[in-house]
């Protein structure tokens, strides 16, 4: 198997599992919040996990992007992200994150955590990446 499809696989597991890392913890926050009461009808729990995966595809899969040293990193950045918030915002609505008896305040709300939450799991992963490449240009640097 290349480097391509094994980095594609890695990335797609990753985000997979951040978004089902994230999705159960916001469950047990909303279990907290209503008391124990809170309750999933008609498989929406099943369509929830569905949708989770869906996510994690969407942000997965677009971060090919930075195999591409020819785009500027702005552009890849707004690429990945780009793809990655319209597949959430998507099945945000089809599952039911986003919508329903949501407030236009609410809803903009939602849109900006979603944002954010992307953008601080996207900073964090750029600067681990960072600094093993400084890591490793000081290894080689040491060899010389």
């Amino acid at each position: 198997m290349n480097n391509t499809v094994k980095d594609l696989l890695k990335s797609i597991v990753i985000s997979i599992g951040m978004a089902l890392s994230i999705f159960s913890f916001v469950c047990v926050i909303f279990d907290i919040g209503y008391g124990g009461n809170f309750s999933l009808e008609n498989y929406r729990l099943t369509k929830m996990v569905i949708g989770c995966i869906i996510v994690g595809l969407g942000f997965g899969v677009p971060s090919l992007v930075y195999r591409n040293e020819s785009l500027p990193m702005p552009v890849r950045v707004l690429v990945h992200m780009g793809i990655g918030c319209v597949v959430y915002t998507i099945v945000g609505f089809a599952v039911g994150w986003i919508g329903g008896s949501a407030t236009l305040g609410q809803g903009i709300a939602i849109a900006a955590v979603q944002l954010l939450v992307a953008f601080i799991i996207w900073f964090c992963f750029m600067r681990f990446y960072r600094s093993e490449a400084k890591k490793m240009n000081d290894r080689i640097q040491q060899m010389k």
